[in-house]
C-alpha cells in the first residue's frame, strides 16, 4: 500500500455516542466539515462531488451553511447521524495521503490547493507526525549530556518543550516572571485578545480546546497555555522567578555556562544547548515625552497594564494607534468620563462578521466529541488566515498607482476598506479626514476592527492627530498649544523589536556578543534561528519570521520546535558535539529575504512600521508563503552548518 492511498478499514461501533445530543448538535454544524467527516467515516468520495460540494466562500468565519440548498445540507447531516446509530465508527480512511488531502481541501473551500499544501496539512491536523523521531533511541546517560537551556516560557518554550519531552531529552525553561504565557502573561490591558482566530491560535498537538468565541480573549488564552504546558509536562520543568543574567559558549566543553538570578541566590548551570524563546514582542517600548515626570496621574506602558486596576470615571488618554490601542479603547469607553486617542498613522481595519460572536452550544459539542470535526474545523481557519492575502501584497511593476496601492488586487482592497471607514464614519467629516490612511492596505500589521470606528463617535471620545509636545501635572499638551486633561496616560507604542535575543547579554566564539553581532537595529538568523559564530544556539521567532500576511505565531514556534529538534536528533545520533551555521549560508539567505522583500508591500516608501528598521530594512516580518516556511524549516541541512565532532 503506498504513503498516498487511503487507509481503509471495516467500519466498526468504537464506544457510544449521546443520540440526542448529535441531533441537537448537528443543526449548529459547518456543512463543509461535515462533509470531511463523512468522508473520513465513510470513505465514500461522493460527498466530495456536487450537489454536495460547498460554494466557496473567502470570509474569515464562512457560512456554516456552505451556500448549499436545505435539502443537501439535511440529507448531510442525516448522513452524520445515521453513521452514529451504533456508537463511533472507525474510520475508514484515517490519513487521506497527499492526493486525496489536496481533493479533500478543494472540496471543502470551493477552490483549487496547491499540491506542496497537503504535506503540511496532514501535520497540522496530526494526521501524521510532525515530531522527528529517533532512528535508534539513546541510552538515558547520552540523553544526560544534551541537556537544553530554554529562555522564556510563552508559546514557544512549550512548542519545543513538548517536542523534546516526546524525544526524551532533558530541558529546562528558565522565565523571570512568576507564571508561564509570555505576552499572554504580561499582558492585562482591558480588551486584551488575539486577532488570529483562536482555532488556529493553537497547537496543532492540542487542538481540542473549548474556546468560547473565535477570537478569545486573553484570559481565556492563557488558561489554555497553562493547560497544554500541564498536561505535556512542560510545567514542571520551568524555574520562575529566574533570570537569564548572561551566557557565554565554552570553546573547550563544547557547552554553554549561563548566569541565572532569582530572588534568593545567583548560579551558573551548563547546558548543551541554548534556547532564545522570548520572540520578538516582549521588552515594552516606552516613547519618551519631555515632562512625563511632572504628570500627577497613573502613566504607564500598556503591556505593563496593573493588575486590577480600574478607568472607571477616570479621563484616560491612549497614546497610539496600533491593535492594542484597537483592543483596550473600546473596551473601555462606556466606563471612563473621557477617552482621547493619540494618533500618528492612520490605521487600515478589516472588518470580521462574528469577531465577537460566541461559538454556539452544539458546534462546542460536534468540536468534543465528533471524529475529524475539530481537525477541519481548523483548518478551516488556518486557511482563512493563511497565505491567501500574499499575493496582494506583491508589488507590481506595472501597476500605474503605486502611491495608494501596490497592485490591482490591494487597490480593490484598499476600496473596500475605505468604504467601510466611510460607511462606519458617515457624517463625521472630521472622523473621515483623520482615520483614513494614504499608505496602501496591509503595509503596516493587519488589525481587526473591534467596533474602532463606531467607538471613535461616541461624544465621550476624541481622536487628536496633532503632535504631542510635552506631558503636564493635568494632562497632555500638543503642539498647537492646547492641553487635553488627563487623569491616566497609557502609552501604547510597541516594544523593542530589534533586540530580540541580544538583550540577554549572550556572548558566542571568540568573545563576540549577540549585541555586537546585531549591532545596527539590524538582527539577522539563518531561517530566523541560527547565527554564525553561536554554536548551539537557536532563537524562535527571531529575525524576519514574524508572521505579518496573517497566520498565527503558535504555527511558527512548530515550525521551529521541529527544526531544532530535528538538530539535537542529528547531533546525539552522529556523536556531534557542536554545529556552528556557515556565514555564507546565513548571508545567502539575507539575500533571498532582502529580495524577496523588495517585492513585497513591507518596503513600500510612503510608511514606516516597526518590521523595518532605522536603515530602512525589513527584519522582523517574513516574506514567505507559511508552507514555504515549513518546508524550510522540515529538516536540517548540516552542509550549511561547521559541524564539530564529539
Amino acid at each position: 500500500m503506498t504513503s498516498h492511498q487511503p487507509q481503509r478499514q471495516t467500519a466498526q461501533p468504537e464506544g457510544s455516542i449521546d443520540q440526542r445530543a448529535l441531533r441537537a448538535a448537528i443543526a449548529q454544524g459547518d456543512i463543509r466539515v461535515l462533509l470531511m467527516v463523512l468522508v473520513h467515516l465513510t470513505g465514500d468520495l461522493r460527498w466530495l462531488e456536487p450537489p454536495y460540494k460547498p460554494k466557496r466562500d473567502v470570509r474569515l468565519i464562512p457560512d456554516p451553511q456552505a451556500g448549499l440548498p436545505p435539502q443537501i445540507q439535511d440529507d448531510i447531516r442525516a448522513a452524520v447521524v445515521d453513521l452514529f446509530r451504533d456508537g463511533t465508527p472507525r474510520p475508514v480512511i484515517t490519513d487521506p495521503g497527499n492526493d486525496l488531502m489536496r481533493k479533500m481541501m478543494g472540496a471543502t473551500l470551493g477552490e483549487p490547493v496547491a499540491p506542496e499544501y497537503a504535506p503540511l496539512i496532514r501535520e497540522e491536523m496530526a494526521l501524521v507526525a510532525r515530531d522527528k523521531r529517533w532512528t535508534r533511541t539513546p541510552p538515558e546517560e547520552t540523553l544526560a549530556q544534551h541537556k537544553v537551556l530554554i529562555v522564556g516560557a510563552g508559546v514557544c518554550a512549550i512548542a519545543l518543550g513538548v517536542a523534546l519531552g516526546r524525544l526524551g531529552i532533558p530541558y529546562t525553561i528558565v522565565e523571570k516572571n512568576a507564571g508561564l504565557g509570555g505576552t499572554w502573561y504580561v499582558n492585562q490591558y482591558p480588551g486584551c485578545g488575539v486577532d488570529t482566530p483562536n482555532h488556529s491560535y493553537s497547537f496543532s498537538f492540542s487542538a481540542r480546546n473549548p474556546w468560547t468565541r473565535y477570537f478569545s480573549q486573553r484570559d481565556e488564552i492563557h488558561d489554555y497555555l497553562k493547560k497544554v504546558a500541564r498536561e505535556f509536562g512542560v510545567h514542571d520543568r520551568i524555574r520562575f522567578n529566574t533570570r537569564l543574567t548572561s551566557a557565554r559558549w565554552d570553546e573547550t566543553t563544547k557547552r554553554w555556562v549561563a548566569s541565572l538570578s532569582t530572588p534568593d541566590r545567583d548560579e551558573q548551570v551548563e547546558a548543551a544547548v541554548l534556547v532564545s524563546a522570548i520572540g520578538q514582542l516582549n521588552d515594552p517600548s516606552m516613547a519618551k515625552f519631555e515632562g512625563a515626570e511632572d504628570f500627577g496621574g497613573d502613566l504607564f506602558h500598556s503591556a505593563l497594564w496593573p493588575k486590577g486596576y480600574s478607568v472607571k470615571g477616570k479621563r484616560v488618554a491612549v497614546i497610539g494607534t496600533g491593535a492594542t490601542a484597537m483592543q483596550l479603547v473600546p473596551s473601555i469607553a462606556d466606563e471612563v468620563a473621557a477617552v482621547t486617542v493619540y494618533q500618528r498613522t492612520a490605521q487600515w481595519s478589516r472588518p470580521v462578521a462574528g469577531y465577537s460572536d460566541l461559538i454556539t452550544d452544539g458546534a462546542q459539542w460536534l468540536l468534543a466529541h465528533v471524529p475529524f470535526y475539530a481537525e477541519w474545523y481548523r483548518f478551516n481557519m488556518f486557511w482563512r488566515y493563511g497565505d491567501g492575502l500574499l499575493p496582494f501584497l506583491r508589488k507590481d511593476p506595472d501597476w500605474p498607482h503605486p502611491d495608494r496601492a501596490v497592485n490591482k488586487g490591494n487597490d480593490r482592497h484598499r476600496e473596500e476598506l475605505t468604504d467601510f471607514i466611510l460607511s462606519e464614519l458617515e457624517g463625521r467629516p472630521d472622523l473621515i479626514e483623520k482615520c483614513v490612511p494614504t499608505y496602501p492596505p496591509y503595509g503596516k500589521r493587519i488589525l481587526l476592527d473591534n467596533n474602532w470606528f463606531k467607538t471613535l463617535r461616541k461624544p465621550n471620545v476624541d481622536l487628536v492627530t496633532d503632535r504631542i509636545d510635552h506631558i503636564a501635572r493635568d494632562g497632555i499638551v500638543t503642539a498647537d498649544g492646547g492641553l487635553h486633561p488627563a487623569d491616566v496616560i497609557v502609552v501604547s507604542t510597541g516594544f523593542k523589536v530589534t533586540e530580540m535575543a541580544a538583550r540577554l547579554d549572550i556572548t558566542g566564539r571568540d568573545g563576540r556578543s549577540l549585541r555586537d553581532a546585531w549591532a545596527g537595529d539590524n538582527p539577522t538568523a539563518y531561517l530566523g534561528i541560527t547565527v554564525p559564530g553561536f554554536p548551539n544556539f537557536f532563537n524562535m521567532l527571531g529575525p524576519n519570521t514574524g508572521p505579518a500576511h496573517g497566520g498565527s505565531v503558535i504555527f511558527q514556534a512548530e515550525c521551529q520546535s521541529r527544526y531544532i529538534s530535528a538538530c539535537l536528533v542529528a547531533m546525539i545520533e552522529q556523536e556531534i558535539a557542536a554545529i556552528d551555521v556557515n556565514r555564507d549560508a546565513l548571508d545567502a539567505y539575507v539575500r533571498k529575504v532582502d529580495d524577496e522583500h523588495e517585492q513585497m508591500i513591507w518596503t513600500h516608501p510612503g510608511m514606516t512600521t516597526y518590521y523595518r528598521n532605522s536603515h530602512g530594512r525589513v527584519f522582523s516580518a517574513m516574506p514567505w508563503r507559511f508552507v514555504d516556511y515549513w518546508a524550510m524549516t522540515h529538516d536540517p541541512d548540516f552542509r550549511d552548518y561547521k559541524v564539530t565532532a564529539r
